[in-house]
């Protein structure tokens, strides 16, 4: 298993335990938790969730009766992962998946492909995803949007900071998006129509994209609305209205990709 060693020590640190617990955060949570529910096959369905992190996702699966076997390459992520009632989780790589062929029903990857900037990688993740799954079977896989970066630079401020700008714009034209922070976050923003290409080459055809946040995300008092039952409940609402949007993909922070294997 390869994987590149500062996305490895950003991982160790621990903050995926409350990434998508807390702040903004839970709304990519709640949206993904929200498609995923529509487009599974019902339980008791075989889900292997790769790159599932400390089991955030995991962990509501089970919950709801899926059988939820958990892949990652981070220690502290299956360590976590594995206290969680009914999810049985393992070290391994999305490129390389150490599991059968065709025995899962639905296969995620709501995260490798973040981490991926080749795009051979990219496209050796979502062909073992297919080979994991049944025929017939789901592959869900989430992305970061191109242009998220730049909206949440300009949403914290950064964009102002000295040398930000050329890092921002420069991950426009390339899609690596590197933190400026000592042992900040590194990753990979997919363009839109990316999305599509990948997918089908990987032979996973026609995936349905579903935009996750919208722009609510960018909104100044979202933690106000996701405090609230009520006014998240609405929010979740007009983001489902408008998750399949053409003119909007690009504004949420992250997308869905859904495809049968």
């Amino acid at each position: 298993m390869i994987m590149d060693p500062a996305v490895m020590g950003y991982y160790a640190r621990g903050g995926e335990l409350t990434r998508l617990r807390q702040g903004r955060g839970r709304l990519e949570y709640w949206r993904t938790r929200d498609v995923l529910r529509r487009v599974l096959p019902p339980a008791p369905a075989r889900v292997l969730d790769v790159g599932g992190g400390t089991g955030v996702h995991a962990e509501w699966l089970a919950a709801e009766g899926y059988d939820v076997e958990l892949v990652d390459p981070v220690p502290l992520h299956v360590e976590e992962a594995a206290k969680l009632p009914g999810v049985i989780a393992r070290q391994g790589d999305a490129r390389a998946l150490p599991v059968p062929d065709g025995q899962a029903d639905a296969v995620l990857l709501l995260g490798p492909l973040y981490h991926l900037p080749e795009r051979a990688d990219r496209l050796r993740a979502l062909s073992e995803a297919r080979r994991a799954a049944r025929p017939g079977g789901l592959v869900a896989a989430a992305v970061i949007s191109r242009y998220a970066a730049l909206h949440d630079s300009v949403y914290h401020g950064y964009l102002l900071r000295e040398g930000r700008q050329a890092a921002e714009y420069e991950a426009l034209e390339t899609g690596l998006l590197i933190s400026p922070k000592e042992g900040g976050f590194r990753g990979y923003g997919h363009d839109i129509d990316e999305i599509l290409t990948e997918f089908t080459e990987a032979g996973l055809p026609e995936p349905r994209r579903y935009g996750l946040e919208g722009a609510f995300w960018l909104y100044g008092d979202v933690d106000d609305w996701l405090d609230d039952d009520d006014r998240r409940e609405l929010l979740l609402d007009a983001a489902r209205r408008l998750e399949c949007e053409p003119s909007l993909l690009g504004v949420s922070g992250h997308l869905l990709a859904v495809s049968s294997a």
